[in-house]
């Protein structure tokens, strides 16, 4: 029997992906319910339709319905798009009652002490996610509740992002009949169902190729240190196809699909495949060596630009687990080999994990981040966004900071 549900919307450039997860009392996740429609009045991860926007979301929720039986009213909803930003930030506090230990009252002063840095009034907070506390001078605390001391520091990734481009999202959320319990970053979404927790201890880098963006986030230690999105994505490659084969855009993401790969010296020179090109034309064989050329060509650069990104982090020598691969890109044939070739790390693709239910229509590395938004709202429910400042803490955000503390219960 359910303890509860969850639902996790993916606004994204391609597709909206609504997914109902049941949570067990034993704390297991059975997706009941999917809904997944092709995205519009996106580009780039960012609405510039509302209007198309809402009604993409509203069919994909309608679906999710219907397949669920659930009637849903509060999502989970991940952002991503260039305008969100990062910084590392560190926030300082006395400890408030040193006799009885540090409270969870000091953890959220901490945090939102952190989460204080100069905004532009065009901006706002997403998320402040801690790296590693500091009570009187020992690093590497991740749970300082119950500790005694007298200073605590905590050591964050703030991240922020438009303030208009996460009010249209929300508004076309909430146009869809839905309220939005958080606005998640993408790559932290797609973290929760891809990575393990090897992984995020070593060093890794999660790399989200959607359809309009490439989301970038570099773990260590077990917590984020640097994310990003970078403007370009699948939708790049579609438009280099239609353009190099002369052939309509939706002719040329099915040939991508179908028939696309990133590495040309693995095609045979006698491989073709027919298209129906623009006009009335009737379908012509092409080959499939030079669509490959055209996809290596992009993809390379798409590399390339996450290599730089790396690299600017100043991590790209903490990575020993390489990079994670994940989003519709990653699909496609050859991609990971290439990005070995060219980052010179190990590659991998990374699918959803440890689900249980619908996983045949979810189960692909496409739908890492609204599987991770499932596992987001496991680990915590009930987080608001942005971090709420003022005395008020509030059960809702105190059941978020147990959420980030092993071993603290609601």
């Amino acid at each position: 029997m359910a303890e509860r549900t969850i639902v996790g919307i993916d606004v994204g450039t391609s597709k909206v992906c609504t997914l109902v997860g049941e949570v067990s009392e034993e704390g297991d996740l059975r997706i009941v319910g999917v809904g997944l429609v092709p995205s519009q009045g996106l580009r780039k991860g960012v609405v510039v339709n509302v209007e198309e926007a809402t009604e993409a979301i509203s069919a994909s929720v309608e679906e999710a319905e219907r397949v669920s039986g659930y009637r849903i009213e509060r999502a989970y909803v991940a952002i991503s798009g260039d305008h969100v930003s990062s910084l590392n930030s560190r926030g300082v506090v006395a400890v408030s009652r040193r006799e009885e230990g540090i409270a969870m009252e000091d953890v959220y002063r901490v945090l939102d002490a952190a989460g204080a840095i100069a905004l532009p009034h065009n901006r706002q907070l997403l998320h402040i996610v801690p790296r590693f506390y500091v009570v009187d001078g020992q690093e590497g605390v991740r749970d300082p509740v119950g500790m005694h001391g007298f200073r605590m520091e905590v050591e964050a990734h703030v991240v922020t992002g438009s303030t208009t481009a996460i009010q249209n999202l929300v508004k076309c959320v909430n146009g869809a009949g839905v309220e939005v319990d958080e606005v998640v970053l993408a790559s932290l979404a797609a973290a929760e169902a891809v990575l393990s927790e090897t992984e995020r201890e070593i060093g890794v880098v999660l790399v989200d190729m959607g359809g309009g963006t490439t989301d970038i986030a570099i773990f260590i230690e077990g917590a984020v240190w640097h994310t990003v999105t970078l403007g370009i994505g699948g939708e790049y490659i579609t438009n280099d196809v239609s353009i190099g084969l002369r052939l309509p855009t939706d002719v040329a993401e099915e040939v991508k699909v179908r028939h696309g790969h990133a590495r040309p010296m693995q095609i045979g020179p006698e491989e073709r495949f027919t298209a129906a090109p623009f006009g009335e034309g009737a379908p012509q064989s092409l080959p499939r060596w030079k669509l490959a050329e055209i996809i290596e060509a992009r993809a390379e650069e798409m590399w390339e630009m996450v290599g730089r990104e790396i690299k600017h982090s100043g991590y790209d020598g903490l990575l020993p687990a390489g990079v994670v691969l994940c989003g519709g890109v990653a699909k496609l044939p050859g991609m990971a080999e290439l990005g070995r070739e060219i980052l010179g790390l190990p590659v991998r693709v990374g699918a959803p994990k440890e689900l249980s239910g619908l996983v045949d229509r979810i189960g692909g590395p496409a739908f890492a981040v609204a599987a991770g938004l499932m596992g987001w709202g496991m680990t915590a429910e009930g987080r608001p966004t942005p971090v709420p400042r003022g005395p008020s803490m509030g059960k809702r955000f105190l059941r978020w900071l147990r959420a980030l503390l092993p071993g603290q219960t609601t």
